[in-house]
């Protein structure tokens, strides 16, 4: 075999690969394309608790952690500023517009140590269960870096915590 042969072979190796990538991506974009995150701001007089800023990893399917979802906003991994308020949770990731998960649609956090392709040390990443507009339960990863996984599941959960004693029935906000 030639070098040239040989060069060709793999470059249309690559393009078929990259080609059945794309297409790959398409079809999990139709699949998951009627489960969407909540794009808007914190409800007004809603008082912040704490921010971090971190990485966001990934959303996936409630209990699945190597099942990654094509969500509009957050089907990449990206930088993220987080920041907790008394009425919810809001995601700033980079070039996205704000999600909001307000306490009625958080179901749970925890925090967890892997997420689709991402292993950390123990208890390392943030997951945060929540209820798409679908109905669907997923389970969104954060990785924070101005403090530890437990101070940021911990803000979240006092916010649940408080939603539980002054919550009503019915209310999403």
């Amino acid at each position: 075999m030639t070098r040239e042969l040989a060069l060709g072979l793999v470059l249309l190796l690559a393009v078929v690969l990259i080609f059945v990538g794309v297409l790959a991506w398409r079809r999990r974009g139709r699949r998951d394309s009627g489960i969407t995150a909540p794009v808007g701001e914190a409800p007004a007089g809603a008082t912040e608790t704490s921010r971090t800023s971190g990485l966001y990893v990934a959303t996936t399917r409630h209990g699945d952690a190597l099942e990654r979802l094509a969500i509009g906003g957050l089907a990449f991994r990206s930088r993220v500023e987080v920041t907790v308020t008394d009425r919810g949770v809001a995601l700033d990731l980079t070039g996205k517009p704000r999600i909001f998960l307000s306490t009625g649609r958080i179901q749970s956090v925890a925090q967890a140590t892997v997420a689709i392709d991402r292993v950390v040390e123990r208890d390392g990443l943030v997951r945060i269960a929540w209820r798409a507009d679908s109905g669907d339960v997923v389970d969104t990863y954060l990785r924070p870096q101005e403090t530890s996984a437990r101070v940021l599941a911990d803000a979240i959960g006092a916010t649940l915590t408080s939603r539980t004693t002054s919550h009503t029935p019915g209310s999403d906000t």
